[in-house]
């Protein structure tokens, strides 16, 4: 099993950035694909960013538009995620989550564990 703590959520002004960690524990050597999700209320859970554990190359959504940036320190087992220039509608729980297969996927179904979640809310 896979155990995903978030943090770093919480009340932002447009404009303004925060930065949103992931830790993970447990048997973290079966994990190849880890990856930032959203859900606004009423709407689907949506993939924004991924990045491969092994080599750190990285795949974004086009809502991250330039401005989201996914990072990771193997040696903390840990997964960042740099939020810039933050938009009221980027306001969501944000989760992230693991996956066993070196294949990066969007669909939330694919991924097998998940943190419980961290509220962003931008506003003024």
């Amino acid at each position: 099993q896979v155990q995903l703590v978030e943090s770093g959520g919480g009340l932002v002004q447009p404009g303004g950035s925060l930065r949103l960690s992931c830790a993970a524990s447990g048997r973290t050597f079966n994990i190849y694909v880890m990856a930032w999700f959203r859900q606004a209320p009423g709407k689907e859970r949506e993939w924004v960013t991924a990045i491969k554990w092994s080599d750190g190359s990285t795949y974004y959504a086009d809502s991250a538009g330039g401005r989201f940036i996914i990072s990771r320190d193997n040696a903390k087992n840990t997964l960042y995620l740099q939020m810039n220039s933050l938009k009221p509608e980027d306001t969501a729980v944000y989760y992230c989550a693991a996956n066993r297969d070196s294949v990066v996927q969007t669909a939330a179904r694919w991924y097998q564990y998940w943190g419980q979640g961290t509220q962003v809310t931008v506003s003024s």
